[in-house]
């Protein structure tokens, strides 16, 4: 064999990989942390993960964006395993079938960016059609949770190119609650459309109880024009004593109000997985959210066998939603029988350490097959 044959080999072989991220890898929001998380799992059992991160304009690249990221995907020596996340691989087919002639390419896809909420019609054609064809061209597809399966198989992905690496979730001490007259809600998520803000506000205001106050933590700088929205409903809805926007907090400070929590509500309207349900799980909480992503099988709805660990609605329900916190919120009783299926569910959500093992048998096997 050729000296660069065997060369080639040796780097397809070996624990070796490059991660492509647009914008800052600190950024905190899921889908950054799952990347975080993935990294640092995988460099603990020997990997050898280079990061790159590429412009933040990204799913709708600069051309000066377009123009690094071709640049530095032009670097990366032959045979290397790239991982690029699907913010940014999308944009890239033009880029991505150049370079899946001589790199093993893998999508990290958290949710096709057609599906973002919020997109207008146009801009998600444009967007399907290019990521279609940046996943066409890609030896491999992660994606963070067992929906987007189904969701890929639109795009012309085989499911023998699919891995479901789901995320993984840190093991946290059981919420003491608020132990006050005034139930504390928390929702935790950038204040963006898909999270359904909008719709949480409307749905609170109906409820006949006013013996609760919602937290909201998140980045109030995601999505700007949500952000008004939101603040004008609380306004016109007249709760500006009930609602309160605190924004982005570090882990501890969001453990914090957790561990003050009564119930956990996401209003979400699209998810993949949904790791801020299993976080508040992880606190015992019992959650009021959506019939999307991994949620019904993260709370056990619909099994017969066991207590659920929250109340589900249909995602943009706005009375089904407003029945369920009406009800959760005037029954003492159903929070508890709740939030006893919450601490059964904590025991057996998966760690991150099952996240990074399933992250590496799936790249082993890739390498294995060049």
């Amino acid at each position: 064999m050729p000296d660069d044959c065997k060369t080639r080999r040796a780097l397809v072989n070996s624990k070796a990989l490059v991660l492509i991220v647009p914008g800052r890898l600190e950024t905190r929001s899921g889908g950054y942390e799952y990347d975080r998380r993935i990294v640092t799992g995988l460099r603990g059992r020997g990997w050898s993960v280079e990061v790159q991160e590429v412009g933040e304009s990204f799913p709708q690249p600069t051309p000066a964006a377009l123009d690094h990221a071709a640049r530095v995907l032009a670097a990366i020596p032959d045979g290397t395993t790239v991982v690029i996340d699907g913010l940014a691989l999308g944009a890239l087919p033009v880029e991505a079938e150049r370079e899946a002639l001589r790199l093993r390419l893998v999508a990290l896809v958290h949710l096709p960016l057609a599906d973002e909420i919020g997109v207008d019609r146009d801009t998600a054609v444009r967007l399907e059609a290019s990521e279609r064809r940046a996943l066409a061209a890609v030896a491999l597809v992660v994606v963070t949770g067992k929906a987007m399966t189904e969701a890929l198989l639109r795009y012309g992905v085989w499911r023998n190119r699919i891995a479901v690496v789901e995320p993984g979730t840190d093991r946290a001490p059981v919420a003491r609650g608020s132990g006050g007259p005034s139930l504390q809600l928390l929702s935790a998520a950038a204040l963006t459309p898909r999270k359904g803000h909008e719709i949480l506000i409307r749905a609170l205001a109906m409820i006949p109880h006013r013996s609760w106050h919602l937290t909201c933590a998140g980045s109030l700088d995601r999505d700007p024009p949500t952000v008004d929205r939101v603040r004008a409903r609380v306004h016109g809805e007249g709760l500006e004593d009930r609602v309160s926007l605190i924004g982005e907090l570090d882990g501890e400070a969001l453990g914090g109000y957790y561990d003050r929590a009564d119930v956990f509500v996401l209003a979400t309207l699209h998810e993949s997985y949904c790791m801020a349900v299993a976080e508040a799980l992880a606190h015992g909480l019992p959650v009021v959210s959506t019939t999307t992503g991994a949620i019904p099988e993260l709370v056990g709805a619909g099994r017969n066998w066991e207590t659920p660990a929250g109340l589900l609605v249909p995602p943009g329900d706005v009375d089904a939603l407003t029945a369920a916190l009406s009800k959760l919120v005037g029954e003492a009783g159903l929070r508890d029988q709740l939030a006893e299926g919450a601490r059964r569910v904590r025991d057996r959500l998966p760690t991150w350490d099952d996240a990074v093992d399933k992250m590496a048998a799936a790249l082993a096997v890739l390498n294995d097959v060049g």
